[in-house]
């Protein structure tokens, strides 16, 4: 989409600290030594009050709300970490360094104000950020590798907002695995009592299922959190494997079960039932580009396992003494209001506000004028 005539897009490199292991494939892009974020703001006026759009992974250089945002007389900040389009070996710990040099770059450029906005899955990292800047506590992550955030001297951010978002990515994909897989060598043999395609089973699902169906997705990331462990533990031993190997890649099947998606019973709202985010649910479910589909033994457990993983807004946000923004909508089939709603309850009741907008999806698309509506009220709050 072009931009209006009043408004630009610039191109910012941001320096990252560097990393002591292979994150990603690409040697351009470890030589590189930075990532990137897209700036859009007005030409008639230079804004001093940044809004960073933040996922662990997503490419946001051109996000939807970027324009509308410096329309508005806000610079719309778009950033990638260095984890772009593949979080097969993320860490999470990794993210939050370059949401920090994101926020140092900015200062320099001469903003008075920067805000990060943690826009679906980047709910899990930015009040994690934020918490760690403003007192740090993590000094050794999940999965046995990452840096020390104790000694990173992450910039405070003047606020955050949390914008169609996600509790954390190890609940999300704990909450959508599929239980029903019982072998993970073997994804199209299902347990019929747990298969949530089953008509057998509903919809709609009684309570009864619906609490065996999440305390079996509960059971089923544990056991490969402990199977991820048992790996690791095995490669220790270098009588059997390379000096310097200390990670192994694995698929995951199965990612896109969850409940809600099927029966609009549960944590009702105006989501559309029987899709996801990428289509139908049970074609989604072993989709090649499904969340967590890819993964590694070091980040299965820093940023999916439940039990492990730091990337919980829940934990964090109580933390938190910077203000605090939560903007849904109504119709958001990836994150439901019930999550919106816990997303503020956890968050300090001094400074918090809540904004959920009827009938808006995750996308927001052929909606513009709700889009509008959310960043309206992200730059007057």
């Amino acid at each position: 989409m072009p931009l209006p005539e009043h408004v630009e897009r610039n191109l910012i490199e941001i320096p990252i600290p560097p990393s002591d292991r292979i994150d990603v494939y690409s040697g351009v892009a470890r030589m590189s030594g930075a990532t990137w974020a897209s700036e859009v703001r007005r030409t008639d006026r230079r804004p001093t009050t940044a809004l960073v759009l933040i996922h662990p992974t997503a490419n946001f250089l051109g996000h939807y709300a970027l324009p509308v945002l410096a329309d508005l007389g806000v610079a719309g900040i778009g950033m990638t970490t260095r984890y772009i389009a593949n979080d097969s070996n993320l860490n999470l710990e990794n993210c939050l360094l370059d949401i920090g040099a994101a926020v140092q770059t900015l200062r320099q450029r001469g903003y008075e104000r920067v805000l990060l906005v943690g826009n679906s899955g980047g709910g899990s990292i930015v009040p994690y950020y934020q918490a760690q800047a403003e007192h740090p506590t993590v000094s050794a992550p999940p999965g046995g590798r990452g840096p020390d955030l104790m000694a990173a001297n992450l910039p405070k951010a003047d606020g955050i907002i949390l914008f169609m978002a996600h509790v954390s990515r190890a609940r999300l994909s704990m909450e959508w695995l599929d239980p029903a897989i019982i072998d993970e060598a073997v994804p199209f043999s299902r347990d019929p009592s747990l298969d949530a395609f089953n008509p057998d089973n509903g919809p709609p699902f009684s309570p009864e299922f619906i609490k065996r169906y999440r305390d079996a997705q509960l059971a089923r990331n544990r056991r490969i959190t402990t199977w991820a462990e048992q790996q690791l533990a095995q490669l220790q031993d270098k009588r059997h494997w390379p000096q310097g190997l200390d990670d192994l890649a694995f698929v995951v099947q199965g990612t896109s079960a969850d409940l809600r998606f099927l029966d609009p019973a549960i944590d009702a709202s105006d989501r559309p039932p029987g899709t996801t985010l990428w289509g139908r649910t049970e074609v989604a479910n072993y989709l090649p580009a499904g969340i967590g589909r890819y993964t590694t033994l070091r980040s299965w457990i820093n940023q999916w396992s439940v039990d492990r993983t730091n990337g919980n807004a829940l934990t964090w946000l109580p933390k938190i003494e910077t203000p605090v923004l939560v903007v849904g909508g109504s119709a958001d089939s990836g994150s439901p209001p019930v999550i919106l709603e816990q997303l503020y309850g956890a968050a300090r009741p001094t400074g918090r506000k809540y904004l959920l907008i009827p009938g808006a999806t995750h996308y927001f698309e052929g909606q513009p004028d709700l889009l509008r509506q959310a960043c309206e009220s992200m730059v007057a709050w």
